[in-house]
């Protein structure tokens, strides 16, 4: 079996990495690289928003190691940003309907990066952003137009 990995095609503070690491995901042999910008030997500073990853987030401070997999493999959160994650699936809806939302996502506050034309991951630097976001796609949600959750487990 091969390893998957997913990527970070444009990340939201790619001008601030300088690195990409490793994170393992739940399933076996799958990963998901994150940009980061590196602080230490083994710390690093999260670039990007996890599409995948449970309890990471953007500008969350990481601490890597050495494992079977090879180096830079995350390992935890050192120091959280306090941001939010919020991860949206689109069924079956126009481009058209996906850049309406997130063009209202942005201009409620929030940061926005796509993995494939269907799934977008959103990043809220506040309690009350995500707040705002929370509500929004609840809303989307109930009339069928998309399936959303948060980073948190």
């Amino acid at each position: 079996m091969t390893n998957q990995y997913t990527a970070h095609p444009e990340p939201l503070w790619r001008e601030r990495a300088n690195f990409i690491i490793v994170a393992s995901l739940p399933e076996k042999g799958r990963f998901e690289q994150l940009w980061c910008r590196q602080l230490t030997e083994s710390t690093f500073e999260v670039c990007c928003v996890p599409f995948f990853l449970y309890n990471v987030a953007l500008g969350d401070i990481v601490e890597t190691e050495t494992t079977s997999e090879g180096p830079f493999n995350l390992r935890r959160v050192t120091q959280p940003s306090g941001r939010y994650v919020f991860r949206v699936l689109f069924p079956n809806v126009s481009a058209e309907r996906r850049s309406d939302v997130q063009n209202r996502v942005i201009g409620i506050g929030g940061g926005v990066e796509w993995a494939i034309p269907k799934l977008m991951a959103i990043d809220a630097e506040n309690q009350g952003i995500a707040s705002r976001i929370a509500d929004y796609l609840q809303i989307e949600e109930e009339a069928g137009r998309l399936a959303y959750e948060t980073g948190k487990v």
